[in-house]
């Protein structure tokens, strides 16, 4: 299970050191693409493999559906984590993502995101705010 948040930069030439908790999950090569809310989503194959076969059911006929499968994969790339623990990142990725320099690495489960510090700031400020409220409205979901 992928868990937990890591501050890391990113280099000149785009390489980003990826946590050693995350490594033995995701492998030596993982999917990195396109993520909601500004980020980045790093898949294991495994995950790829199961968000393919969703992604596969969706209606060809619906235009929404059409517009996410293609902004959703026409970014994604294989990536392998070097013997320094190092994913080279596209560039597109990164200015997606608007990486400069410092960034968040978390883990989401079955998922990695990779944040700007600036853009994650924000999110987990705003939905530190939220949080209580957020909880009561989550259907069927008992800690």
């Amino acid at each position: 299970m992928l868990i937990g948040e890591y501050q890391h930069s990113i280099d000149s030439k785009g390489r980003l050191i990826i946590p050693v908790k995350f490594r033995d999950e995701l492998t030596s090569q993982f999917i990195l693409t396109r993520g909601l809310d500004g980020c980045l989503f790093g898949y294991p194959k495994s995950s790829w493999d199961t968000v393919q076969e969703k992604l596969k059911n969706l209606p060809l006929s619906k235009k929404d559906a059409r517009a996410f499968v293609r902004f959703f994969y026409s970014a994604a790339s294989e990536v392998e984590i070097d013997k320094q623990g190092r994913v080279n990142i596209p560039k597109t990725l990164i200015e997606f993502a608007n990486i400069e320099k410092e960034c968040r690495i978390v883990g989401i489960s079955d998922r990695i995101e990779i944040w700007s510090k600036e853009r994650w700031q924000k999110f987990a400020e705003e939905t530190e705010e939220n949080f209580d409220d957020l909880a009561e409205h989550m259907i069927d979901i008992d800690f």
